[in-house]
């Protein structure tokens, strides 16, 4: 009869036999494709590459991928530290099956979300995923080969029937456990291999999804299904890389240049967070002056409503050390959202960005601000404003594309956020982009402006503009000159001199003081609270 030290023994040499994952060659390969393996990520986020797993034993039920053990079940689930507080993920691994979702996988994973919604700690996903097993190899009675990627979108045969019915009915808690977690504690999905199908909803649920560059993608339906069903050749990275989804369709957050960056942004995102919405995130010891006084500031603003300047300029000159997480930095980009410190106190940065579009808020810009603003809310971040807004975007084209619908998104989470809002008109912010970018009607905790700024309905020159179409039904036209004397004439009402002297802002400053008064600010309004009437959810336009 084996003794407890035979039966240790013969577990070790399991445990050491699963940790080899999909064999030397298969992690030989992964190396060469530029990634690293599931259990090196693992290592890299966590602190001191010290974490926990959960499930290391889990493969296959008997029927299964020919009754042969599938390492850990092509995934590794964990918890461990960051930054010294608990954190849990869920890491694809490709060497074993492309990383496929297999029944015995996604009941480890199923216990990972469990476990972060229970203990209230925030979750990382590392996708490097086929989608759901198909197994072409068993089912063709061709021996045990991997998963060919494309899980549950690539046409292939599964296990057994049984198996796939079973995977494709289980597979939906993934989706609305998610969806339960969300707003209650940080969700990130990394991109650093491919996620198809079903692990294609899992970044398009979560909080922040950064990409590896080239690498990472995220498709519904891979090149196989949408060659068979649309007819399209089409490959892994131009139907929904890393470019694609970073810059076109907004679901990726950033571009990294491999795996090790990835990972450390996500290091970086979570830094912000606090572990679950029923606390404040942390805050730091800041070692920039908040009695910084930033010379760039009095000459960065031309004089000219229209002319560009950098925003992202205005906001490093403000903020702790120049630092920012810039989110979505390629998607929108005529509006900025990012993750800063004022004081080491984390805000979460909305700003117009004159240099593409002018600043005007469009139906991209509304969806990424309004997203931002959620999840600063969500976690309890102060948000900081910094306007330069001509307003909406307008015409044919606009409205066919439902700007309305689109802005309002933006509008309704501005005013259903109740963290601490501090908010600075830069130069002008006109019409319903005053509302959305927090003006007086939205509880700002502070409303600062800057000598030259203006708060209208619409600029001088528009209102100019509406006037003089009376003289076009008329068959006349407005002379150049006559044209700039109203303008002249307009300016002076809207001026943020006027605008301070009926005290509908908190003050007129110095470009060069809103780094220590935004940093005395933070601190007082950090306590803020605000009791909204009872409702079991507002109803966000779509």
């Amino acid at each position: 009869m084996p003794t407890m030290r035979d039966r240790v023994q013969k577990l070790d040499s399991l445990r050491t036999k699963i940790k080899e994952m999909g064999g030397a060659d298969k992690i030989a390969q992964q190396h060469q494709r530029g990634k690293l393996s599931a259990r090196e990520r693992l290592d890299l986020l966590f602190d001191k590459a010290e974490w926990t797993e959960f499930g290391i034993s889990g493969t296959p039920m008997p029927g299964g991928s020919g009754d042969k053990r599938v390492n850990a079940d092509a995934v590794v689930t964990a918890w461990g530290k960051v930054d010294g507080r608990p954190v849990a993920a869920i890491s694809y691994d490709f060497t074993v099956k492309g990383g496929s979702i297999g029944l015995t996988g996604e009941r480890k994973c199923t216990r990972m979300r469990e476990f972060a919604l229970r203990e209230r700690i925030p979750i990382v996903w590392l996708i490097d995923s086929a989608g759901g097993r198909i197994d072409i190899s068993q089912a063709t009675g061709g021996g045990s080969g991997g998963a060919k990627g494309g899980g549950l979108m690539g046409g292939a045969i599964p296990d057994s029937a049984g198996d796939f019915l079973s995977l494709f009915a289980d597979s939906g808690y993934l989706f609305r456990e998610q969806i339960v977690m969300s707003g209650v504690v940080p969700q990130v999905a990394a991109m650093v291999g491919p996620g198809a199908a079903g692990t294609a909803y899992i970044p398009g649920l979560a909080d922040f999804v950064p990409m590896v560059k080239n690498i990472g993608s995220m498709a519904l339906a891979g090149p196989p299904l949408v060659k068979a069903a649309m007819g399209e050749d089409v490959d892994e990275q131009s139907l929904g890389g890393s470019k694609i989804h970073c810059e076109v369709s907004g679901v990726g957050d950033l571009e990294t240049a491999d795996d090790k960056e990835c990972i450390a942004i996500t290091r970086k995102y979570l830094s912000f967070m606090p572990l679950s919405c029923k606390e404040k995130p942390p805050v730091i010891a800041c070692i920039d002056s908040i009695d910084r006084r930033e010379e760039s500031l009095i000459d960065l603003v031309p004089d000219e409503s229209r002319k560009p300047f950098d925003m992202y300029a205005v906001v490093r000159a403000i903020v702790d050390n120049g630092d920012i997480l810039d989110i979505k930095p390629k998607f929108a980009r005529n509006i900025i959202t990012c993750l800063s410190r004022l004081n080491g106190y984390p805000v979460g940065v909305v700003a117009n960005n004159s240099k593409f579009m002018g600043g005007i808020i469009d139906n991209n810009a509304s969806d990424k601000a309004a997203h931002f603003i959620q999840i600063c809310d969500a976690f309890n971040i102060p948000l900081l404003f910094f306007h330069d807004v001509p307003g909406f975007m307008v015409g044919t084209k606009a409205e066919h594309a439902g700007i309305i619908r689109h802005g309002a998104k933006f509008i309704h989470a501005m005013a259903s956020a109740t963290v601490p809002k501090l908010s600075v008109i830069c130069r002008k912010s006109y019409g319903a982009g005053y509302y959305a970018m927090c003006g007086r009607a939205y509880e700002p905790d502070i409303l600062l402006a800057w000598p030259g700024a203006e708060i209208s309905i619409m600029g001088a020159e528009g209102m100019v503009g509406i006037f003089g179409r009376r003289f076009m039904k008329q068959g006349q036209e407005l002379a150049p000159q006559v044209a700039k004397m109203i303008a002249d004439m307009i300016r002076p009402a809207i001026d943020i001199h006027k605008v301070a002297d009926w005290g509908f802002i908190d003050d007129l400053i110095d470009p060069r003081d809103t780094r220590p008064m935004l940093c005395r600010a933070i601190e007082v309004v950090w306590r803020k609270e605000i009791e909204r009437p009872y409702r079991k959810h507002g109803i966000m336009p779509v």
